[in-house]
């Protein structure tokens, strides 16, 4: 079967993603992200209530389709309603709504023993209740709840309700796959056979992801043949969720052309919006929209990517308003940090480039990630460094308690001999330099602190690394050593180091 040139996309991020547990938007929150979608991501219509709800469920709907109506969307505005002949049509046409998308039984099993009715008698429910929605002016999709397990179990009850209700005013015919349990060729032949039975008809394919494949049962459908498919932001809906939108919009278009309205560059504002609202965050590697999808974090992919973009595909950064990033840890290389020097604006020399280097490798041992803020700190406390040192601090234990004294053991290396020593004082720090005084012998003439700085990177989280600046009383004048480390004591160590070995 030839493919569409263009399909639709129904977001239901406001009606099925907020079936996700522990998820309820307020009115304001579900308002935002309806007109985000349909006015800044450009989806071509949103699913964004079940009828019948609450009161302020139906507040919601009408400030969204007040809104629509003034901006000229309130067709692409859809509900949810049941078989209930007036009530849910009230609902929907008191909310200011123009859709109605109802929810019938699409398997025998779910019209037998949920409802206990013939299928005979579904049926002219459904009729009944299509019927008093075309008079108070609603448009009519319909949903076959549980069409999946229907066609596979009881394909002729399916193909008998699409017989009875063929004639009627529905715009389209909703088939979800209810408890996601089809696989891409399940879903592309159950699809196929519909499309070709009853080729004049408009079919949606609404997919769940309980076995991951949401967004390969998507490209099934529209393989063969379907006019919509439906999706949510971050994947969110009952139990495993839906099919993620930013998924569904980039294979759609790279791997079959498809055009499609979304503004990819929107993506992650969406997404972003949909996380703060819902609470419910997002992995750092979920695809296109994920902290983590645009960082290079092996050496040598850096390495790949500045000798021709080895390492890069059609999902450019650029193309959804990001950048590459390159990760600065243990398993950094020389490209990574030039990388990142670019980035900041900074220049070094091929020796200083491989002590900075040598240090974002021993600090990755210990923190997985130094970010290009952390790096700023890095240099600079690495170009402070001298090359030999006479005092070196080989370990270091502290013992800290509530409303106990600190207590410090430390080996110094002092030129070339190991000294032990044990410190105890109010708070690590204290404790520290006590040990320190009796392994060194500057108990009496030890620098006095005139200042104390602890401070991460602006932005920084709390396993940022910790820049600790210390300013000393010198005998002419103040002089500052800095330290850094992912621990803001070892840092302050850092920095006593440093001036010990500034006033040998």
């Amino acid at each position: 079967m030839a493919l569409p040139t263009t399909i639709e996309v129904l977001d239901t991020t406001l009606r099925d993603g907020e079936q996700t547990q522990g998820v309820s938007y307020s009115p304001a929150e579900k308002t935002n992200i309806a007109k985000a979608l349909l006015e800044v991501l450009k989806v071509d219509r949103v699913e964004v209530a079940s009828a019948r709800v609450s009161e302020g469920e139906k507040n919601a709907v009408a400030g969204i389709n007040q809104w629509a109506k003034e901006k000229g969307f309130l067709q692409q505005v859809e509900v949810l309603g049941f078989v209930d002949h007036t009530k849910s049509v009230d609902w929907i046409v008191q909310a200011g709504g123009k859709v109605i998308n109802l929810l019938t039984k699409g398997s025998l099993k779910h019209c037998t023993d949920q409802l206990s009715k013939t299928p005979e008698a579904h049926w002219e429910d459904i009729k009944k209740t299509i019927s008093y929605a075309k008079s108070q002016g609603l448009f009519v999709n319909i949903y076959l709840e549980d069409w999946s397990n229907g066609y596979a179990d009881s394909p002729e009850y399916v193909f008998s309700m699409m017989d009875a209700l063929k004639d009627q005013p529905i715009d389209r015919f909703m088939l979800p796959d209810t408890l996601g349990v089809m696989g891409p060729e399940e879903v592309f032949a159950g699809m196929q056979t519909m499309v070709s039975k009853w080729p004049d008809k408009a079919f949606d394919f609404h997919p769940h992801n309980d076995y991951g494949l949401a967004t390969a049962n998507v490209l099934a459908a529209v393989q063969a043949g379907v006019k919509a498919v439906h999706s949510t932001i971050n994947c969110l809906g009952e139990r495993a969720g839906n099919a993620s939108l930013a998924e569904v919009s980039v294979n759609l278009r790279d791997r079959f052309g498809l055009e499609l309205g979304i503004d990819e560059q929107e993506l992650v504002t969406l997404s972003r919006m949909v996380e703060n609202f819902s609470g419910k965050r997002i992995a750092d590697n979920a695809p296109v929209v994920g902290n983590n999808v645009f960082t290079q974090t092996a050496g040598i992919h850096a390495d790949g990517d500045s000798k021709g973009g080895l390492y890069q595909s059609k999902l450019s950064p650029a193309r959804f308003g990001r950048k590459h990033t390159y990760a600065l840890g243990k398993m950094a290389g020389k490209a990574s940090l030039s990388r990142n020097l670019e980035e900041l604006g900074l220049q070094l020399s091929e020796e200083n480039q491989k002590r900075v280097l040598k240090r974002i490798i021993e600090l990755g041992d210990a923190k997985t990630e130094i970010t290009p803020e952390d790096l700023e700190f890095v240099i600079a406390d690495v170009l402070e460094s001298e090359e030999t040192e006479k005092y070196k601090l080989l370990s270091c234990t502290l013992t800290s308690g509530l409303d106990l004294e600190s207590t410090v053991s430390i080996k110094v290396l002092i030129d070339g001999e190991a000294r032990l020593a044990s410190g105890i004082g109010n708070g690590s720090f204290d404790a520290f330099i006590g040990a320190l005084k009796k392994a060194t012998g500057f108990e009496d003439n030890f620098p006095e602190l005139a200042d104390y700085e602890i401070r991460i990177p602006k932005g920084g989280k709390s396993s940022a690394l910790t820049e600790c600046i210390i300013t000393w009383k010198g005998p002419h004048r103040n002089f500052k050593t800095r330290g850094v480390h992912h621990n803001q004591v070892f840092a302050a160590t850092a920095a006593t180091m440093k001036m010990l070995n500034l006033i040998s």
